[in-house]
């Protein structure tokens, strides 16, 4: 039999292999790193251009984390490899770095503190790192071969800037690294970010730039021609995302305005600097685009349609990008669509189309999501994912979790709730102050939409979210227990001031953002809040995955929800695993995954 045959296409679609965006240092593009699962877990591969050969490199035990800002790279020189070294899963550790050749790993920055990460900056002569401690914020930099030393630290956020899609990171150095970019949210909120320049060697500012309070700034890219001190960034003051120039020599600040709906990101350079490579978002689909930094005039840059997760600019001037979509997976393009390097391994079966569908919410707001359906005809058992964050999206990107419910016989609803990025400033913000209520609100009105045109089974109806999606999974199924015959809580909040006090500081920043305060110093806003407070209230069976490892959505307070639930006669299964929030070891994915559809097909009349 071949053994094809004998695995299911969901399994296939987690054990499909793919890669990461490519990285590359300016300095030396020929040598460049990609993360991929071709070993059954996420390691970074060196994959040299001019010997046209490409290695493992990295052999950690849980995986190496994929998160923007601190992907692995090549050193700003292209002599060595750098990475960051988790061996728990809970997200913390520190950056190493090992020849490029081979060799043993070694701490890239000797005497900084084993922290949680939050972005890095690699030069010739200088690195600079962002970590967070129990004491707060801290900003590194070793340069010109001396010792790290300790620029600055805060309370609050302190982050070196850089691209939210990922890449090398061309937002933090200027091009003759004189120069380092960072974003902070030392104004006392995580979400309205101010910039300032300092010089990398000696921590003295050079430069600030703000909006002032309920706007944004984040830090996209400098120059790449040295000397040249022009700056993009994105600011949101105008209600969506927009590029913007800073230019440190002049103190001149030019914003773009484009007369387009959708948030815009800056990814990188031309070479020449003749132009900026930027990318709009616009209901979870994305645009690449050339701007001219002199006219303001947008070209398109050719790419097939779907998501772009990160691009960057060639030497030759030719686009690299990450391309995806509902039905296939990710794979690394150019312009013309070929595919510029390809993983070992079998690809993955098609998946169905994501269909987008637009509904009001109580607020009279239009809301968009995403719906996909199984063969068949409706009405169909539903499963209304609710995507984490908050401040993330669905996108018509590939999913194997989704594309393995849909195999399973449901149809899938994915709804960009108030909060979601892409939408605007004034849609990504409306959670602050407010948690919990809206999402929920918008995940009940694409419901009722969905019962109302005859698609959705009212006797089927499943809640599913992971992490901030598993939070209002769990306060859903207390607040409004009714309609659902089973919940899959991944990750999930469980008592929300538990779960602060256990937290990563950069988490712990978020909620003081979000919630106006500490959670547990505001009992009075945040227990109606709390899915721990509806437990007598929940009616339905519901499964439980959490990472004994986890930082973000910490385990014990998973594990007081749970057995608060038992306590009044809930019933609940639990799924744990010893890693953090998300595994990077293809088998526990699957093994998970798994998990989940038993539990659906014992609770859920699939015919």
């Amino acid at each position: 039999m071949d053994r094809r045959s004998a695995v299911a296409d969901w399994e296939r679609r987690f054990r499909a292999p793919y890669f990461s965006l490519p990285v590359w240092s300016r300095h030396a593009p020929d040598r460049v790193v990609v993360v991929s699962n071709e070993s059954d877990s996420f390691q970074a591969y060196a994959w040299d251009l001019q010997a046209g050969t490409r290695g493992k490199v990295t052999d950690e035990p849980v995986g190496i984390q994929i998160e923007e800002g601190i992907d692995p790279s090549p050193t700003g020189d292209g002599t060595g490899i750098v990475w960051f070294r988790d061996t728990t899963g809970d997200e913390s550790g520190i950056w190493v770095v090992a020849p490029w050749g081979g060799g043993e790993a070694e701490p890239l920055l000797p005497g900084v503190p084993a922290a949680w990460p939050s972005a890095l900056a690699l030069g010739r002569s200088v690195v600079a790192a962002s970590i967070s401690t129990d004491d707060g914020y801290q900003l590194w930099a070793a340069a010109d071969g001396e010792p790290p030393k300790l620029l600055h630290q805060h309370s609050e956020l302190v982050d070196i800037s850089w691209q939210l899609w990922g890449g090398f990171n061309v937002g933090g150095l200027s091009g003759d690294e004189t120069l380092l970019a960072i974003q902070h949210g030392e104004n006392g909120n995580y979400y309205w970010l101010e910039l300032r320049i300092v010089d990398p060697r000696t921590g003295e500012v050079v430069g600030e730039l703000s909006d002032g309070g309920g706007n944004c700034l984040t830090g996209q890219a400098w120059s790449p021609v040295s000397g040249d001190q022009r700056f993009a960034f994105r600011a949101s003051r105008s209600g969506w995302e927009r590029p913007g120039i800073w230019n440190l020599a002049s103190g001149e600040r030019r914003d773009f305005d484009i007369d387009l709906p959708g948030d815009f990101e800056v990814f990188d350079w031309w070479p020449d600097a003749s132009a900026l490579l930027v990318c709009r978002l616009f209901e979870g689909r994305n645009e690449l685009y050339r701007l001219d930094p002199d006219t303001g005039a947008l070209t398109r840059v050719s790419h097939p349609e779907g998501v772009i997760v990160g691009a960057q600019v060639r030497p030759d001037g030719e686009v690299w990008m990450r391309h995806e979509h509902s039905t296939g997976e990710p794979r690394i393009v150019d312009t013309s669509g070929r595919e510029v390097i390809v993983p070992e391994g079998e690809r993955a079966p098609a998946g169905r189309r994501f269909e987008s569908i637009h509904f009001e919410n109580p607020s009279g707001d239009t809301v968009h999501g995403f719906f996909v359906t199984p063969e068949g005809e409706p009405p169909f058992p539903l499963v209304l994912d609710v995507h984490g964050g908050p401040e993330w999206l669905w996108a018509d990107q590939f999913h194997p979790k989704v594309q393995a419910l849909v195999d399973a016989g449901f149809a899938v609803a994915l709804v960009n709730y108030r909060g979601s990025i892409g939408y605007g400033r004034d849609w990504k913000d409306s959670l602050i102050g407010n948690v919990g209520f809206l999402e929920l609100e918008d995940e009940m009105a694409c419901l009722q939409k969905l019962l109302g045109e005859g698609v959705a089974d009212p006797s089927r109806l499943v809640l599913f979210g992971k992490s901030w999606g598993g939070y209002i999974t769990l306060l859903g199924i207390g607040m409004q227990p009714d309609p659902w015959i089973a919940a899959v809580a991944d990750v999930p909040v469980g008592d929300y001031i538990e779960a602060y006090k256990d937290s990563a500081p950069s988490l712990q920043a978020m909620d003081r953002a979000l919630l106006g305060g500490a959670a547990p110093d505001m009992p009075e806003f945040i227990t109606p809040r709390s899915p721990i407070t509806y437990v007598d209230k929940v009616k339905t069976p519901v499964f439980v995955l959490v990472g004994e490892n986890d930082t973000r959505c910490p385990p014990r307070q998973v594990h007081l929800y749970v057995d608060a639930l038992l306590a009044v006669g809930g019933e609940v299964e639990v799924y744990s695993y010893e890693t953090g929030h998300s595994s990077f070891v293809v088998g526990e994915e699957i093994r998970q995954m798994g998990a989940v559809l038993d539990f659906l097909r014992r609770r859920v009349p699939l015919g």
